[in-house]
């Protein structure tokens, strides 16, 4: 009985001293230490574990970024009323582009439509209408540049109502052309008649 008795009080002492060794079953097991990075030196000689991770830096807002290398230069609010003159002198800094020399005035090539513009002119000047067929002479110049019948035709029409230095002109203009051309004779006579030196053959 008293075995028994012994027995029963070991027992009983072992189970209270395992209960005090093992944790309660709902308690979380206790949480591992991180494992030191293997720490291996960069180029430079520095232990790379020692440096800052960069990937996880905020990016600097003084820094530029590839979207935004545009520098602000609009002047301050305040800028034309503290230097009202800025303007003026800046823009005196400025050179001016040279003038192009011998600029000429573009104008369509469109023989076709000159020639209409001849036979509307030679409608009009048979029914002694100076006016409007002069104004199909230089439509027929605007299309085709030195038109040799359009320039006697309009020189005609100019001395019909009068225009005396415009018809001298553009009968001096046709001979240009056409030195020996149809109509030079009647231009060289119309140059002596209205008071003009013709030009020299060549």
């Amino acid at each position: 009985m008293r075995c028994i008795a012994l027995l029963v009080c070991a027992l009983a002492a072992s189970l209270s001293l395992a209960q005090q060794q093992s944790p309660p079953a709902d308690a979380a097991p206790p949480a591992k230490p991180p494992a030191p990075a293997a720490s291996k030196p960069d180029s430079s000689g520095q232990d790379s574990a020692t440096q800052p991770d960069s990937s996880t830096d905020e990016p600097d807002p003084q820094e530029s970024s590839s979207h935004e290398t545009r520098t602000d230069i609009t002047p301050p609010p305040d800028d034309a009323k503290n230097h009202p003159d800025s303007k003026s002198a800046v823009g005196d800094l400025v050179p001016s582009p040279p003038p192009i020399p011998d600029v000429q005035e573009f104008h369509p090539w469109n023989p076709m439509k000159a020639s209409k513009d001849i036979e509307v002119g030679n409608f009009y000047f048979r029914r002694g209408n100076y006016k409007a067929a002069l104004d199909r002479y230089k439509e027929a110049l605007y299309y085709k540049e030195n038109d040799a019948v359009a320039t006697y035709r309009l020189a005609v029409c100019q001395e019909k109502i009068g225009d005396k230095d415009e018809a001298r002109k553009n009968f001096e203009q046709y001979l240009k052309i056409l030195p020996e051309g149809p109509y030079a004779k009647d231009a060289r006579a119309s140059l002596e008649k209205l008071g003009k030196k013709q030009p020299a053959n060549n």
